[in-house]
């Protein structure tokens, strides 16, 4: 019998496999840069039924066995707000290069920002088209959160589905950018910090979207209560802060960056 509040994780594979899958992964892509032939993607599907598992493992002790008591819960809850602090931390670091680059001009770049031969997109363009896109998702996910709250699932699953189009919405835009970008990444600091922070940022949308489909079918499987949805809301406390980087990274690389 347990006589504490916290959950003490039983023994489990993941863990191990885990770190020797991540080890494999990373390694092969160093050969991949050295000898171009490497095995990268079968060690990232490996990665992915690891996780696949281990996650499952999570939702079973969780919804099923009941091993996340309140303390649990708010221990979880902390460390998705550490998580996305340091999320936040790692975005900083594009904005702070990028404005060091603008307002302190190299000999390098002529005194000139954006670099010679930099074609900048129109801000009004797609790039305002997207922030559209992820505003609207915001909305969406909040309705769909609220609806929730009030027992009203069938509008909450509808509002959390609109979410994910818009994430892929948004996702397919981008790459449609990216196709019709008349620089590339080696392009001076304005290419390498472009691509590094809109390329990051994407992936945060990728991944954020994956988080809201997992949260939706496991709200149609009934996984989620009003006293107890954990996953649903660090899932959307993840989405709002993928919509507010994407704020500043339009105000600073296409409004800012574009003048």
């Amino acid at each position: 019998m347990r006589k504490t509040p916290f959950h003490l994780v039983d023994q489990s594979p993941w863990p191990f496999l885990m770190g020797v899958g991540a080890f494999f992964t990373f390694s092969s892509f160093f050969f991949f840069f050295l000898y171009i032939k490497s095995y990268s993607m079968i060690f990232v599907i490996f990665v992915i039924m690891i996780l696949f598992n281990w996650w499952r493992d999570v939702v079973r002790e969780s919804t099923y066995m009941g091993f996340h008591t309140p303390m649990v819960k708010k221990n979880i809850y902390y460390g998705m707000i550490l998580f996305i602090v340091s999320e936040l931390f790692f975005f900083l670091g594009f904005f702070w290069t990028f404005m060091h680059s603008s307002l302190t001009l190299s000999v390098e770049l002529n005194g000139v920002w954006p670099p010679v031969g930099i074609n900048t997109f129109n801000p009004m363009g797609v790039p305002f088209l997207n922030t559209i896109v992820l505003l609207s998702s915001g909305f969406t996910i909040t309705w769909s959160h609220y609806s929730f709250l009030k027992n009203m699932y069938n509008f909450g699953l509808i509002g959390i589905f609109y979410t994910v189009i818009l994430g892929m919405l948004f996702t397919f835009l981008q790459g449609m950018e990216y196709m019709d970008c008349s620089y590339c990444m080696n392009d001076s600091v304005f290419g390498s910090i472009f691509f590094l922070g809109t390329g990051f940022h994407g992936l945060h949308v990728i991944i954020g979207t994956i988080f809201l489909v997992i949260s939706m079918i496991r709200m149609y499987l009934g996984h989620f209560s009003v006293e107890s949805h954990v996953g649903l809301e660090c899932s959307i406390w993840y989405w709002h802060f993928v919509d507010v980087i994407w704020i500043f990274l339009y105000i600073m690389f296409y409004w800012w960056g574009g003048m």
